[in-house]
């Protein structure tokens, strides 16, 4: 069997660039195997394993998670919504494949199901394959999967859900029109009385323009919409940023409404704790008067 190469492959390191989400730097991991390469219905899917992050998740060139940091993205994109929301019983995963915001949903006690919705069905099995951490939710019983497309899942579900988290890649092609206020409209529609969202929101460093238009945009259909952002070495400039948003206008997001002790959170989870939650929505000045 030969060897599987890929084009962004060059001399045992794998180059993420691209001139129009971050012109003029990018990310390199040193590679150790290419595990799988795909051409899906939908887009380039590729997995390596590298010498320091793990096994690598890449789609269309854009690194997508790594086993090494991935909780830091999935934790922080599903526990601002979470504790954000007084009661979640039902949460849907807008994206997210790869399973690891399932992972993380389900450890909330109050979740009676817990349902995702890809259009691409290699994302999830490729990922059963070679993210097992990740994708282990597919098995827990409160779990329901749907592959297809997004909006037309939302079309079909009215004062539905409690939590909705859109998993989603950067504003390019496809994953553009989720980033638009039709979008949010759907998901203010499918939500009940007290709603919450999170959505990818990406870099402060990178894509202010991006994300103004983005919060803009949030604001004209939910009362509350906020800004916050994790840390992560394998995205660009090792940070992104998610908008929180409540159907409900009295809501706080900025501060989590349901906690747990403090020596389970350290059980629960790796990155994300009630203080961090806080910490997440405290901007540098000059990102802070951008986004006012």
């Amino acid at each position: 069997m030969s060897e599987i190469t890929h084009p962004t492959i060059k001399d045992g390191w794998f180059r993420e660039i691209s001139d129009t989400m971050w012109p003029g730097q990018a990310m390199t991991l040193r590679v150790d195997k290419v595990l799988h390469h795909e051409k899906s219905l939908y887009q380039d899917v590729l997995v390596f394993k590298s010498t320091d992050y793990g096994n690598v998740l890449v789609l269309d060139n854009v690194i997508q998670a790594t086993e090494r940091d991935e909780f830091s993205y999935q934790e922080m994109i599903t526990h601002l919504a979470m504790n954000s929301h007084p009661n979640p019983k039902k949460v849907l995963v807008i994206g997210g494949g790869d399973g690891g915001v399932l992972r993380e949903v389900v450890k909330h006690e109050s979740v009676e199901e817990a349902w995702l919705c890809d259009i691409d069905e290699a994302v999830i099995r490729v990922s059963k394959e070679y993210l097992p951490e990740m994708s282990a939710a597919y098995q827990h019983p409160k779990v329901k999967t749907h592959i297809g497309d997004g909006f037309k899942f939302l079309a079909d579900y009215k004062n539905t859900f409690d939590v909705i988290i859109t998993d989603s890649s950067d504003p390019e092609g496809p994953a553009e029109t989720l980033f638009q206020k039709p979008y949010f409209q759907l998901l203010n529609e499918a939500l009940t009385e007290k709603g919450v969202i999170t959505t990818q929101a990406e870099n402060i460093w990178l894509h202010m323009s991006i994300i103004t238009d983005l919060k803009k945009a949030c604001k004209e259909v939910f009362p509350v919409a906020e800004y916050a952002y994790t840390t992560i070495p394998t995205y660009p400039s090792g940070q992104i940023g998610f908008m929180v948003c409540s159907k409900d206008k009295d809501a706080v997001v900025s501060k989590p409404i349901r906690s747990i002790p403090e020596e389970k959170e350290d059980e629960l989870y790796r990155y994300y704790n009630s203080k961090i939650h806080e910490a997440s929505f405290v901007l540098p000045n000059w990102a802070k008067k951008a986004l006012k």
